[in-house]
């Protein structure tokens, strides 16, 4: 069993099947080509001859037919030899865009090609050449104005075509009557203008790529100068004009999107008044909307360009009797914005500048932890009745009624009231509350200020301080003893 794979694409290159081999004008892409069953729903075939004449013909024998194949097609008299370029279901749209009648006879398709078909039709393309000489000089021993440009033989060698330009109707039956005693073949003769004449022979355009009569341009429009006029094209013959010697089939593209931005600026006849003159319409640049002014009608003087909104403000205001100071508009200069973006983040001396601003807000921050620092260790001192007397005062003086050393001392618990009796009310649960309140006020303080450096190191020094104070006091008012009542000096 051969498991060969084979690429199945008439043209035998490595070409995708529906493109084809691009040696043939007027080439059609296949897009349906490679959907299973394509070539067997239509029985229409599309067949091209030589340059660009196509015909279309009925596959009634169901044959296998891909593009690139060589057939045999019914011709009168005999057959012809033609290349089959597309099949399927796209043939219908082909005959429908080439308005082919309904009640045209369609012919059929006798065979693909033999060697003796092919023996044939190679003698025949290579007689082409010479008998379009030889013709030419026929017309012009007759003197006919004409002009006999391409000359195509039938494949089987009984028949020529030949296509001929010529500006006025031409009686030609005389030259029939010597081609066919001279080539001793059937004549026929078909006129051609000289866009077609250009797509037959082929080409390369200024542009740098093939002429497109030669390549996909099937109807062709008449041009007029107009179109260059409306694209503001220079009106040189030799710049306008194509190998056939007429207008360009490419000034048709664009016309109407110059037309369509035409009506976006100002008439050419309006002027613009201004304060340092008159200003005259000069050229346009029509899709970029822009109008270039002078102040000459005939010839570049002080030329401004400004764009079509500008020119219809200015319209506007000499409308109303106003003339601005000039054409160009006053541009606001604006204060530049500072960029924002990563690259500038990345600065060296960022972290100097809030550096210093830190400095200054812990030497702030600092004295007020100190102050309140201060005010917090003050006020969990206890009052004692001491702060409230004169230093001295309620205390004999040295010497007086005062008992030696180690006489008439009370001793260990005597002299001391009863519990309860006499004895100094003890302040340690209001120390406590007092204590409590100022821790609290400094945690709310520490909430409401912005969390800098050296804050969280003062607030726990605060706090360590107020705990160290509360529990120093605790301990002095638990170890503390009620002293001796003294008798006050009379």
């Amino acid at each position: 069993m051969n498991n060969e794979f084979k690429l199945k694409n008439g043209s035998g290159c490595l070409y995708c099947k529906g493109c084809g081999r691009q040696d043939k004008q007027l080439n059609t892409y296949d897009w349906l080509a490679d959907i299973p069953g394509n070539a067997e729903e239509q029985e229409m075939v599309e067949v091209q001859f030589k340059n660009t004449r196509k015909g279309y013909f009925k596959n009634s024998n169901k044959l296998k037919l891909d593009k690139g194949d060589i057939v045999a097609v019914e011709a009168s008299p005999g057959h012809d030899i033609g290349v089959v370029t597309l099949t399927g279901r796209l043939v219908p749209l082909q005959m429908r865009k080439a308005n082919l009648k309904p009640d045209v006879e369609i012919k059929r398709i006798y065979r693909k090609v033999k060697p003796v078909d092919m023996e044939k039709y190679e003698e025949a393309k290579a007689k082409e050449h010479d008998t379009m000489i030889r013709s030419r000089q026929i017309a012009l021993n007759l003197n006919l104005n004409m002009k006999i440009g391409d000359v195509e033989y039938q494949g089987d060698g009984n028949k020529a075509i030949f296509y001929y330009i010529a500006d006025e109707r031409v009686d030609f039956r005389q030259l029939i009557k010597v081609l066919a005693e001279t080539f001793r073949v059937r004549i026929e003769m078909k006129q051609i203008g000289a866009r077609q004449e250009a797509g037959r022979i082929g080409g390369i355009g200024p542009c740098g790529r093939e002429l497109c009569c030669a390549t996909w341009m099937t109807n062709f429009v008449s041009v007029s100068t107009s179109a260059a006029r409306y694209q503001d094209i220079s009106l040189n013959p030799q710049k306008l004009a194509g190998q056939c010697a007429k207008l360009k089939c490419c000034l048709n593209y664009e016309v109407d999107a110059y037309v369509e931005a035409q009506k976006r600026l100002p008439s050419k006849e309006i002027t613009l008044e201004t304060v340092d003159g008159t200003f005259y319409f000069f050229k346009a640049d029509i899709l970029k909307g822009s109008i270039t002014y002078s102040t000459d009608k005939n010839f570049m003087a002080n030329i401004v360009t400004i764009p079509a909104r500008r020119a219809f403000e200015i319209i506007n205001m000499n409308r109303r009797g106003e003339k601005p100071e000039n054409l160009l508009e006053t541009i606001k200069k604006n204060e530049p914005q500072q960029p924002v973006d990563l690259v500038e983040q990345e600065s060296l001396t960022r972290f100097d500048k809030r550096k210093g601003n830190n400095n200054n807000r812990k030497k702030k921050r600092k004295g007020e932890t100190n102050g309140n620092n201060e005010g917090t260790t003050n006020g969990n001192k206890p009052q004692q009745l001491k702060d409230n007397q004169p230093k001295g005062e309620g205390r004999p003086p040295k010497g007086e009624n005062r008992a030696p050393k180690g006489e008439n001392r009370a001793s260990k618990g005597e002299g001391r009231p009863p519990k309860g009796e006499g004895r100094p009310p003890r302040e340690n649960k209001e120390n406590r509350a007092e204590g409590k309140r100022n821790r609290e006020d400094g945690r709310e303080r520490n909430r409401n200020r912005r969390p800098g450096n050296g804050e969280n190191t003062a607030s726990a020094n605060n706090k360590n301080g107020n705990n160290n104070g509360n529990n120093a006091q605790t301990t002095q008012n638990n170890n503390s003893k009620p002293q001796a009542p003294v008798a006050d000096k009379e």
